[in-house]
């Protein structure tokens, strides 16, 4: 109430009138006139001397309305701030981002964002554990699958189509399967979307050997391509050792889970004009096909594969 009754008296000043004042400020001059009356009762002081026909500060009123006409100008001031920063992306930008999206992606996007608007600063975390925005102050999260709680806005990126490679040497030594079936009992390289017992394909649940369970991508490609197994493994990062024959495609026909990347943040209502002028940005800037995901050295190669 005390801000309400700043600003009332601060006009009542400034127009000089009750009448004016309360016209600026859609109130009945009854209601403004006894809002006046409460706050010198509050204070315990006169602030204003009344006649018929002015309107004069008591020296008590000319110290209240200089300090109250100093807020005011620093609230319209905070005003006029906020709505510059919906105007034109600034400030500080913090995202995480799973650790093969930041290293192949988000490192360029969001530099080439940064060039494009100057007034913003960043802070990037690229981890492979799972954030809270709310609870971390994190503007967007970027990550694997649509978070269950529903405070939270998920915006879909796009989607990771994957396929089931090995390397020659262990086809050579294990043989090549030809069938869907014929994957059961093979040596498994699994990932944390994989399930820990089967291949999922085509709605067929297949049994796998697991021998080997990681969290990242790259190692995961890095031991397939070794011999260590079979793993399904992101289109995006497998093309290139595909058509450098490091690693070969299996059962392409085979349909198996796509990986879901989503945007997600605290909420759609206000947002910062960083965050959105950001997502859209994000989104114009991948190499997305199809809705499915690039690797930018090899989304010419692709094109035709998806």
């Amino acid at each position: 109430m005390g801000l309400d009754d700043a600003l009332i008296f601060t006009r009542v000043v400034e127009c000089h009138s009750f009448t004016q004042a309360a016209q600026s400020l859609g109130m009945q001059k009854s209601t403004v006139s006894r809002r006046i009356a409460l706050l010198e009762e509050r204070l315990g002081v006169r602030l204003l001397n009344r006649t018929t026909r002015k309107l004069r500060l008591t020296e008590v009123g000319q110290a209240y309305y200089e300090r109250c006409r100093q807020i005011m100008l620093d609230f319209a001031e905070a005003e006029q701030a906020v709505m510059q920063l919906q105007q034109e992306p600034s400030g500080l930008l913090r995202v995480t981002a799973p650790i093969e999206f930041g290293q192949l992606f988000l490192g360029k996007v969001l530099g080439s964002f940064m060039r494009q608007y100057p007034q913003i600063t960043a802070e990037v975390e690229i981890t492979s554990r799972n954030v809270d925005p709310l609870e971390e102050g994190v503007d967007i999260a970027i990550m694997i699958g649509q978070p269950q709680d529903s405070t939270l806005i998920a915006r879909k990126l796009f989607e990771s189509a994957r396929r089931l490679c090995a390397s020659p040497d262990y086809l050579a030594s294990h043989g090549t399967p030809r069938t869907v079936e014929a994957l059961a009992g093979h040596r498994a390289v699994l990932l944390p979307q994989d399930s820990q017992r089967y291949w999922m394909l085509q709605g067929e649940s297949v049994p796998c050997q697991r021998v080997l369970y990681c969290n990242n991508i790259t190692f995961a490609r890095e031991a397939v391509m070794a011999g260590a197994g079979i793993a399904a493994l992101p289109l995006m990062f497998t093309e290139p050792a595909v058509q450098r024959g490091e690693l070969i495609e299996l059962l392409p026909e085979a349909r198996l889970p796509s990986g879901e990347i989503y945007a997600v943040y605290p909420s759609r209502r206000f947002q910062a004009m960083k965050v959105k002028a950001f997502l859209d940005f994000l989104m114009r800037s991948l190499p997305v096909q199809e809705g499915h995901l690039l690797e930018p050295a090899a989304a010419s190669l692709i094109r035709s594969r998806l």
